[in-house]
């Protein structure tokens, strides 16, 4: 008997799990480089491909070690590459390198940026940082006085963490001084979290009591 589940082939999940409900498309003047981590991929919370699907402006590309040739080909087109990632004291003990400062006059033209991303827990977006030396050569971008996260089906390990697609929608509001724009955006993300939840009470119930 085959028991493989349906999937959706746009959200790639179960069509009992479906999340393209959410989908919301929304225009944005800065573009997206999504690197998602291989064991995000199947991680029913993780909030990347929704992100992926609102944005017609994103690219997603999945892998822990990305090839020299086609990410230097994501990173090397007409826009300038920034990496949404905070400077942290530990890099030097990592052998990962001071990033370059990021050009002030970058920020004025925000048609002109490519937003890299790393989808992945802390611990593991550190790892692909150290394996990706185009990476480590990239100007960073550090969100500050963020909203609280509205990610309240994933522990946090610290109080400013924020899930892919919520750091990536302020980020994208904080450089294109749009502050509502992606607020559409937060809107679906509140929904997909509450379905999230909604199915692990649902499993909850279902299970056999002691």
């Amino acid at each position: 008997m085959n028991t493989k589940r349906a999937m959706c082939p746009a959200c790639l999940r179960p069509q009992t799990g479906c999340i393209c409900r959410w989908r919301v498309p929304v225009e944005s003047a800065v573009e997206l480089l999504i690197l998602q981590h291989p064991m995000e991929v199947a991680n029913a919370k993780g909030s990347a491909r929704l992100l992926h699907l609102c944005l017609p402006n994103s690219r997603l590309e999945t892998g822990e070690r990305f090839g020299e040739a086609p990410l230097a080909e994501w990173l090397s087109g007409e826009r300038r590459a920034v990496l949404l990632y905070p400077e942290t004291p530990g890099d030097a003990s990592l052998g990962i390198p001071a990033a370059p400062p990021l050009d002030s006059g970058w920020l004025a033209a925000p048609e002109k940026l490519l937003l890299v991303v790393l989808d992945a827990t802390w611990r593991k977006s550190r790892k692909m940082l150290y394996l990706n030396p185009a990476l480590q050569r990239l100007p960073r971008l550090a969100l500050r006085a963020t909203p609280p996260s509205h990610y309240l089906i994933r522990k946090a390990h610290a109080p400013d963490q924020l899930s892919t697609l919520e750091a990536c929608a302020w980020a994208l509001a904080q450089l294109e001084h749009a502050p509502q724009r992606y607020d559409a955006l937060i809107a679906a993300f509140d929904g997909f979290v509450a379905q999230q939840q909604a199915q692990a009470a649902s499993g909850a119930a279902r299970q056999p009591s002691a």
